[in-house]
Protein backbone atom coordinates (compact mmCIF):
# COMPACT_ATOMS: atom_id res chain seq x y z
CA UNK A 1 0.00 0.00 0.00
CA UNK A 2 1.62 3.38 -0.79
CA UNK A 3 2.98 5.49 2.38
CA UNK A 4 4.49 8.95 3.46
CA UNK A 5 8.04 9.04 2.52
CA UNK A 6 9.23 7.86 5.97
CA UNK A 7 12.67 5.54 7.12
CA UNK A 8 10.51 2.39 6.71
CA UNK A 9 9.41 3.61 2.94
CA UNK A 10 11.30 3.23 -0.55
CA UNK A 11 9.88 3.89 -3.44
CA UNK A 12 8.77 0.87 -6.01
CA UNK A 13 12.31 1.19 -8.18
CA UNK A 14 14.34 0.62 -5.18
CA UNK A 15 13.07 -2.25 -4.07
CA UNK A 16 12.67 -3.76 -7.39
CA UNK A 17 16.63 -3.10 -8.42
CA UNK A 18 17.33 -4.39 -4.28
CA UNK A 19 15.14 -7.53 -5.29
CA UNK A 20 16.97 -8.26 -8.25
CA UNK A 21 20.41 -7.82 -7.14
CA UNK A 22 19.70 -9.77 -4.23
CA UNK A 23 17.95 -12.75 -5.94
CA UNK A 24 20.73 -12.68 -8.51
CA UNK A 25 23.28 -12.62 -5.97
CA UNK A 26 21.76 -15.79 -4.18
CA UNK A 27 21.64 -17.71 -8.11
CA UNK A 28 17.77 -17.28 -8.65
CA UNK A 29 16.64 -18.03 -12.28
CA UNK A 30 14.85 -14.98 -13.51
CA UNK A 31 15.51 -12.56 -10.15
CA UNK A 32 13.94 -9.83 -11.51
CA UNK A 33 10.56 -11.49 -12.14
CA UNK A 34 11.02 -13.18 -9.07
CA UNK A 35 11.38 -9.78 -7.28
CA UNK A 36 8.72 -8.43 -9.17
CA UNK A 37 6.16 -10.90 -8.31
CA UNK A 38 7.62 -10.82 -4.24
CA UNK A 39 6.58 -7.14 -4.08
CA UNK A 40 3.24 -7.55 -5.68
CA UNK A 41 2.63 -10.24 -2.93
CA UNK A 42 3.79 -8.23 -0.11
CA UNK A 43 1.87 -5.21 -0.88
CA UNK A 44 -1.47 -7.43 -1.60
CA UNK A 45 -1.57 -6.03 -5.11
CA UNK A 46 -2.60 -7.98 -8.17
CA UNK A 47 -0.52 -7.53 -11.92
CA UNK A 48 -3.17 -4.72 -12.46
CA UNK A 49 -3.32 -2.74 -9.61
CA UNK A 50 0.52 -2.86 -9.75
CA UNK A 51 0.96 -1.25 -13.45
CA UNK A 52 -1.31 1.36 -12.20
CA UNK A 53 1.43 2.70 -9.61
CA UNK A 54 3.79 4.60 -10.23
CA UNK A 55 7.89 3.54 -10.02
CA UNK A 56 8.38 6.28 -7.73
CA UNK A 57 5.46 5.71 -5.60
CA UNK A 58 7.30 5.07 -2.21
CA UNK A 59 5.70 2.18 -0.25
CA UNK A 60 6.69 0.48 3.34
CA UNK A 61 8.77 -1.70 2.79
CA UNK A 62 9.30 -3.96 5.93
CA UNK A 63 7.07 -6.84 4.37
CA UNK A 64 9.02 -6.94 1.31
CA UNK A 65 12.69 -7.23 2.35
CA UNK A 66 11.48 -10.31 4.79
CA UNK A 67 10.14 -12.36 1.94
CA UNK A 68 12.85 -11.49 -0.16
CA UNK A 69 15.55 -12.44 2.49
CA UNK A 70 13.23 -16.03 2.33
CA UNK A 71 13.15 -16.39 -1.07
CA UNK A 72 17.15 -15.18 -1.05
CA UNK A 73 17.45 -18.58 1.14
CA UNK A 74 15.89 -20.53 -1.37
CA UNK A 75 12.84 -20.96 -0.11
CA UNK A 76 10.28 -22.07 -2.31
CA UNK A 77 8.56 -19.17 -3.73
CA UNK A 78 5.04 -21.17 -3.01
CA UNK A 79 5.77 -21.53 0.29
CA UNK A 80 6.18 -17.80 1.06
CA UNK A 81 3.42 -17.02 -1.13
CA UNK A 82 1.15 -19.44 0.63
CA UNK A 83 -0.23 -20.63 -3.46
CA UNK A 84 0.46 -22.26 -6.30
CA UNK A 85 -1.60 -22.72 -9.45
CA UNK A 86 -2.12 -26.26 -10.80
CA UNK A 87 -4.22 -27.76 -13.50
CA UNK A 88 -7.27 -25.47 -13.52
CA UNK A 89 -7.12 -24.72 -9.56
CA UNK A 90 -5.29 -22.37 -7.15
CA UNK A 91 -3.98 -24.38 -4.70
CA UNK A 92 -2.88 -23.64 -0.55
CA UNK A 93 0.30 -24.84 -0.05
CA UNK A 94 2.64 -25.72 3.20
CA UNK A 95 5.88 -27.43 3.65
CA UNK A 96 4.05 -29.99 5.25
CA UNK A 97 3.35 -31.08 1.41
CA UNK A 98 5.69 -31.08 -2.41
CA UNK A 99 4.89 -28.01 -3.88
CA UNK A 100 2.93 -29.07 -7.03
CA UNK A 101 5.08 -29.17 -10.14
CA UNK A 102 4.05 -28.45 -14.22
CA UNK A 103 5.47 -32.12 -14.66
CA UNK A 104 2.59 -33.85 -12.78
CA UNK A 105 0.14 -31.89 -14.79
CA UNK A 106 1.06 -34.94 -17.55
CA UNK A 107 -0.48 -37.55 -15.16
CA UNK A 108 -3.80 -35.60 -15.62
CA UNK A 109 -3.69 -35.85 -19.32
CA UNK A 110 -3.23 -39.03 -19.59
CA UNK A 111 -6.31 -40.00 -17.04
CA UNK A 112 -8.32 -37.55 -19.74
CA UNK A 113 -6.77 -39.42 -22.73
CA UNK A 114 -7.39 -43.00 -21.36
CA UNK A 115 -11.34 -42.18 -19.69
CA UNK A 116 -12.77 -39.57 -22.12
CA UNK A 117 -15.85 -39.96 -20.45
CA UNK A 118 -16.51 -36.86 -18.49
CA UNK A 119 -19.86 -37.78 -17.17
CA UNK A 120 -19.10 -40.74 -15.85
CA UNK A 121 -19.76 -41.42 -12.23
CA UNK A 122 -16.14 -42.95 -11.61
CA UNK A 123 -14.55 -43.97 -7.92
CA UNK A 124 -11.25 -42.23 -7.69
CA UNK A 125 -8.49 -43.25 -5.04
CA UNK A 126 -5.09 -40.72 -4.66
CA UNK A 127 -2.05 -42.57 -2.51
CA UNK A 128 0.32 -39.97 -0.79
CA UNK A 129 -2.42 -37.01 -1.89
CA UNK A 130 0.36 -34.02 -0.68
CA UNK A 131 -2.05 -30.84 -1.00
CA UNK A 132 -5.00 -33.14 -3.09
CA UNK A 133 -4.03 -31.44 -5.93
CA UNK A 134 -3.80 -34.41 -8.39
CA UNK A 135 -7.20 -36.31 -6.90
CA UNK A 136 -8.86 -32.36 -7.29
CA UNK A 137 -7.86 -31.63 -10.92
CA UNK A 138 -9.33 -35.36 -11.71
CA UNK A 139 -12.60 -34.45 -9.91
CA UNK A 140 -12.69 -31.03 -11.50
CA UNK A 141 -12.70 -32.78 -14.78
CA UNK A 142 -14.86 -35.65 -14.11
CA UNK A 143 -18.29 -33.58 -12.51
CA UNK A 144 -20.13 -37.00 -11.37
CA UNK A 145 -16.77 -38.69 -10.03
CA UNK A 146 -16.05 -38.81 -5.81
CA UNK A 147 -12.79 -39.67 -4.51
CA UNK A 148 -10.40 -40.64 -1.71
CA UNK A 149 -7.42 -39.08 -0.85
CA UNK A 150 -4.99 -40.57 1.67
CA UNK A 151 -1.63 -39.03 3.30
CA UNK A 152 0.81 -40.21 5.42
CA UNK A 153 1.43 -37.13 6.89
CA UNK A 154 -1.72 -35.53 8.77
CA UNK A 155 -0.56 -32.12 8.33
CA UNK A 156 -0.81 -33.05 4.86
CA UNK A 157 -4.40 -34.32 4.86
CA UNK A 158 -5.30 -31.34 7.07
CA UNK A 159 -3.90 -29.27 4.05
CA UNK A 160 -5.62 -31.35 1.24
CA UNK A 161 -8.98 -31.29 2.85
CA UNK A 162 -8.94 -27.58 3.13
CA UNK A 163 -7.24 -27.13 -0.76
CA UNK A 164 -10.95 -29.58 -1.27
CA UNK A 165 -13.42 -27.40 -0.09
CA UNK A 166 -11.79 -24.19 -1.21
CA UNK A 167 -12.13 -26.02 -4.75
CA UNK A 168 -16.13 -26.57 -4.26
CA UNK A 169 -15.18 -29.93 -3.87
CA UNK A 170 -15.16 -31.25 -0.56
CA UNK A 171 -18.52 -33.19 -1.15
CA UNK A 172 -16.80 -35.17 -3.24
CA UNK A 173 -13.27 -35.51 -1.49
CA UNK A 174 -12.72 -37.70 1.24
CA UNK A 175 -9.30 -36.79 2.87
CA UNK A 176 -7.65 -39.47 5.43
CA UNK A 177 -4.35 -39.85 6.62
CA UNK A 178 -2.80 -42.91 6.76
CA UNK A 179 -0.17 -45.36 4.95
CA UNK A 180 -0.81 -45.80 1.55
CA UNK A 181 -4.23 -47.90 1.71
CA UNK A 182 -3.84 -49.19 5.09
CA UNK A 183 -6.25 -46.67 5.94
CA UNK A 184 -9.44 -47.90 3.52
CA UNK A 185 -11.79 -50.51 4.32
CA UNK A 186 -11.10 -54.44 3.32
CA UNK A 187 -12.46 -54.80 -0.41
CA UNK A 188 -13.07 -51.25 -1.36
CA UNK A 189 -12.00 -51.02 -5.30
CA UNK A 190 -11.75 -48.39 -7.53
CA UNK A 191 -11.88 -47.53 -11.36
CA UNK A 192 -8.99 -44.82 -10.92
CA UNK A 193 -6.09 -45.45 -8.87
CA UNK A 194 -3.72 -42.45 -8.79
CA UNK A 195 -0.33 -41.97 -6.85
CA UNK A 196 2.87 -39.32 -7.40
CA UNK A 197 5.00 -41.50 -4.69
CA UNK A 198 8.64 -40.64 -3.43
CA UNK A 199 11.34 -41.75 -6.41
CA UNK A 200 14.32 -40.22 -5.42
CA UNK A 201 16.45 -42.92 -4.73
CA UNK A 202 18.32 -41.55 -2.05
CA UNK A 203 21.79 -41.12 -3.23
CA UNK A 204 20.74 -38.47 -5.38
CA UNK A 205 18.98 -36.32 -2.53
CA UNK A 206 22.00 -34.42 -1.75
CA UNK A 207 22.04 -33.39 -5.55
CA UNK A 208 18.88 -31.77 -5.31
CA UNK A 209 18.50 -28.14 -6.17
CA UNK A 210 18.06 -26.19 -2.39
CA UNK A 211 14.38 -25.16 -3.01
CA UNK A 212 13.61 -29.19 -2.44
CA UNK A 213 16.25 -30.54 -0.80
CA UNK A 214 16.33 -28.03 2.04
CA UNK A 215 13.11 -27.09 2.67
CA UNK A 216 10.11 -29.83 1.05
CA UNK A 217 9.61 -32.74 3.20
CA UNK A 218 11.82 -35.77 2.32
CA UNK A 219 9.10 -38.61 3.47
CA UNK A 220 7.48 -37.23 -0.28
CA UNK A 221 10.86 -37.39 -1.75
CA UNK A 222 12.97 -40.30 -0.60
CA UNK A 223 12.14 -43.32 -3.02
CA UNK A 224 14.81 -45.62 -1.20
CA UNK A 225 18.30 -47.11 -2.29
CA UNK A 226 16.70 -47.35 -6.33
CA UNK A 227 14.05 -44.97 -5.99
CA UNK A 228 11.65 -47.84 -6.37
CA UNK A 229 10.67 -48.36 -2.56
CA UNK A 230 7.09 -47.06 -2.82
CA UNK A 231 6.55 -48.26 -6.62
CA UNK A 232 7.16 -51.64 -4.79
CA UNK A 233 4.50 -51.78 -2.16
CA UNK A 234 2.24 -50.04 -4.51
CA UNK A 235 2.08 -52.60 -7.51
CA UNK A 236 1.67 -55.27 -4.51
CA UNK A 237 -1.91 -53.48 -3.28
CA UNK A 238 -2.97 -52.76 -7.03
CA UNK A 239 -5.12 -56.06 -7.74
CA UNK A 240 -7.00 -55.78 -4.62
CA UNK A 241 -7.52 -51.62 -5.21
CA UNK A 242 -8.51 -51.75 -8.73
CA UNK A 243 -11.91 -52.40 -10.26
CA UNK A 244 -12.00 -55.11 -13.19
CA UNK A 245 -11.62 -52.71 -15.70
CA UNK A 246 -9.76 -50.07 -13.51
CA UNK A 247 -6.76 -47.98 -14.02
CA UNK A 248 -3.76 -46.87 -12.13
CA UNK A 249 -1.88 -43.57 -12.98
CA UNK A 250 1.51 -43.52 -11.25
CA UNK A 251 3.71 -40.67 -12.06
CA UNK A 252 7.88 -41.65 -12.35
CA UNK A 253 10.97 -40.18 -12.49
CA UNK A 254 13.78 -40.77 -15.21
CA UNK A 255 14.63 -44.16 -16.23
CA UNK A 256 12.44 -45.61 -14.31
CA UNK A 257 9.36 -47.24 -16.58
CA UNK A 258 11.48 -50.03 -17.43
CA UNK A 259 11.40 -51.07 -13.87
CA UNK A 260 8.44 -50.22 -13.16
CA UNK A 261 7.06 -52.36 -15.89
CA UNK A 262 8.61 -55.15 -14.36
CA UNK A 263 7.92 -54.51 -10.94
CA UNK A 264 4.03 -54.18 -12.25
CA UNK A 265 4.29 -57.49 -14.36
CA UNK A 266 5.49 -59.54 -11.34
CA UNK A 267 2.27 -58.18 -9.29
CA UNK A 268 -0.09 -59.27 -11.64
CA UNK A 269 -0.66 -56.10 -13.39
CA UNK A 270 -0.14 -55.02 -17.26
CA UNK A 271 0.93 -51.90 -18.35
CA UNK A 272 -1.21 -50.26 -20.95
CA UNK A 273 1.29 -47.02 -21.63
CA UNK A 274 4.09 -44.80 -20.77
CA UNK A 275 3.69 -41.36 -21.36
CA UNK A 276 5.97 -38.83 -21.90
CA UNK A 277 5.89 -35.20 -20.51
CA UNK A 278 6.34 -31.77 -22.43
CA UNK A 279 10.18 -32.69 -22.09
CA UNK A 280 9.75 -36.10 -23.88
CA UNK A 281 10.48 -37.79 -20.43
CA UNK A 282 8.46 -40.51 -19.59
CA UNK A 283 6.79 -39.60 -16.76
CA UNK A 284 3.44 -41.54 -16.23
CA UNK A 285 2.83 -45.55 -16.44
CA UNK A 286 -0.59 -46.45 -16.91
CA UNK A 287 -1.48 -49.82 -15.42
CA UNK A 288 -4.34 -52.41 -14.84
CA UNK A 289 -5.11 -55.60 -13.45
CA UNK A 290 -4.00 -58.53 -15.44
CA UNK A 291 -7.53 -60.60 -15.40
Amino acid sequence: MAADDTQDCQSIEQLLQLGGQVLQQAGIEAPRREARLLLQHALGRSAEQMLSLSRQDKVEAGRYLTLLARRARHEPFAYITGRKGFWTLELEVSPASLVPRADTETLIATVLEHVPDRQKALSVLDLGTGTGCILLAVLAEYINAWGVGIDINPQAAVLARGNAVQCALGDRAHILAGRWSDALAANVRFDIVLSNPPYIPTRDLADLMPEVREHEPCTALDGGPDGLDAYRDLCSRLPALLNEDGLAFFEIGIGQAEALTALAQAGGLQVVAVVPDLAGISRVVVLRRVV
